[in-house]
């Protein structure tokens, strides 16, 4: 089942539409769909889709012929004696014949290149030299190493800088087109799949609808073949060297947002070594720097590092620690025994960060015209769940309950928060509640409070968010 990702197809169509050659690279990490899109994009046009592997280069090149034998309808070309991949590629270029645009798709690219180093300077000629401007081709380059991407095809120093006439680095499903993968759910169990999986596509698609979270849980990354038991490891083995290392950085993590001393306290390593694990950390999207979010400049000490991609979030926090209670008694007793009793506050941080990804989804519902950054704060003596921090002289805060709530009580909690958060323009101030479920409009007025449930962060009603 193929959903969202409209605005990368219409990129995709309109690069196809163009009168002159069109070159984009897909870039972004394993799992998020990069594949699939290629895929429905080049259903019922011609195309050429090979993929790269770790092989040698002529085993390559014969594939992508016979691949080209299919996508052209000559089958000539999977018998076609080349001198190399610039060979094969102008011959097979040569034999389109038809009046339309031929797609010429190269698939975890990192691969073919690597096993034939010249292949980016080949497509830099042919580029240059006959598909720029003769509109025949539309070239997709597309892989999994974002640092191999953004450095051999999109760097300065690559053949192919500059030439790109688009480019798409795919990101997971955001919140809204993630609930599309399970629409027979509750909106309650649609969060806590996202809190395990986040939005890559691949991964919700592991959790079967017809069975409950902790099925799901205990079936789809606990158990030992389990299809994600192992995937957070293989993700970092690919990646990374001194992979212990890393795991013990991710460990820390894991718990809870930190600064760099403490993380390197935690792991046992020094604070130089432990900043250059959490750069390549960062570097790979897995983790983000954080900062109290003010309207002055933050300071440098103030910095935390944070674990950003729920999957290695969860695993960490649950399965890695677990691995011998896991090898000798099973996915049952873990996950009720180690898991179930943390669930409810590891869902509850993991909640504040779907409401400061909702709250966007929310001001476009409003009509929200300013320009605004959304993040936390924290000092010494106060935690903001959520700021918004607006161009048109407003600030929200909000605070987030995954579980039972009392409305007056958290009004008076926000209260405190928001007489504490340092109001150095002089904002007027929103006060927010992100909760599970949402409360009459009638009420949430009542009490001063722009109150938002599940369903309104989802898309599903859009009147409990209040409008000035």
């Amino acid at each position: 089942m193929f959903v969202a990702r409209q605005r990368e197809l219409a990129l995709l169509e309109d690069q196809h539409a163009q009168r002159a050659g069109a070159f984009v690279p897909i870039y972004g990490r394993r799992r998020v769909g990069k594949t699939e899109l290629i895929r429905k994009f080049l259903e019922g046009r011609p195309g050429i889709y090979h993929v790269g592997k770790e092989a040698p280069a002529e085993l390559q090149l014969q594939e992508f012929l016979v691949a080209a034998a299919e996508g052209v309808g000559d089958p000539l070309l999977a018998r076609l004696s080349t001198r190399g991949w610039k060979d094969a590629l102008e011959t097979v270029v040569a034999r389109w014949k038809q009046p339309t645009r031929l797609v010429i798709a190269l698939d975890e690219f990192q691969w073919t290149a690597a096993a034939s180093p010249e292949l980016p300077l080949v497509l830099q000629e042919l580029w240059d030299r006959q598909w720029r401007d003769g509109g025949r081709v539309m070239l997709i380059l597309c892989g999994s190493y974002l640092g191999f991407m953004e450095r051999e095809v999109l760097g300065r120093r690559s053949p192919l800088f500059g030439r790109r006439t688009a480019q798409i680095r795919l990101q997971p499903f955001n919140l809204r087109d993630a609930r599309l993968l399970h629409p027979s759910w509750s909106l309650a169990d649609v969060a806590r799949a996202r809190f395990i999986c986040g939005g890559v596509p691949l991964y919700l698609r592991m959790f079967q609808p017809e069975r409950s979270i902790r099925q799901n849980v205990e079936r789809a990354v606990l158990d030992d073949f389990a299809p994600l038991r192992h995937e957070a490891d293989f993700l970092l083995r690919e990646e990374l060297r001194e992979v212990p290392n890393y795991h013990a950085v991710l460990v820390s993590l894991a718990r809870g947002s930190s600064p760099l001393r403490d993380i390197a306290a935690a792991v046992g390593l020094s604070p130089q070594s432990t900043s250059y694990h959490l750069d390549q950390l960062i570097a790979l999207g897995y983790v983000s720097r954080r900062y109290p979010l003010t309207a002055t400049r933050p300071a440098a000490r103030t910095v935390r590092f944070t674990l950003d991609d729920p999957l290695l979030r969860f695993w960490f926090r649950f399965v890695f620690p677990n691995t011998s209670l896991l090898a000798h008694h099973g996915a049952q007793r873990a996950f009720a025994e180690r898991i179930a009793p943390g669930l409810a506050s590891y869902f509850g941080s993991c909640f504040e960060r779907l409401a400061r990804e909702a709250l966007p989804f929310l001001y476009e519902a409003e009509g929200v015209g300013a320009a605004f950054e959304v993040g936390e704060y924290w000092d010494k003596h106060v935690q903001v769940d959520v700021v918004s921090l607006r161009d048109d002289a407003r600030v929200d805060l909000g605070e987030c309950k995954w579980g039972s709530v009392s409305p007056a009580s958290v009004r008076e909690e926000l209260a405190s928060k928001v007489a504490r958060w340092p109001n150095t323009r002089g904002d007027s101030v929103g006060r927010w509640v992100f909760a599970r479920e949402g409360i009459p409009r009638a009420r949430a007025e009542e009490l001063g409070l722009r109150w938002v449930g599940l369903d309104a962060m989802y898309g599903e009603v859009e009147d409990q968010v209040i409008r000035d």
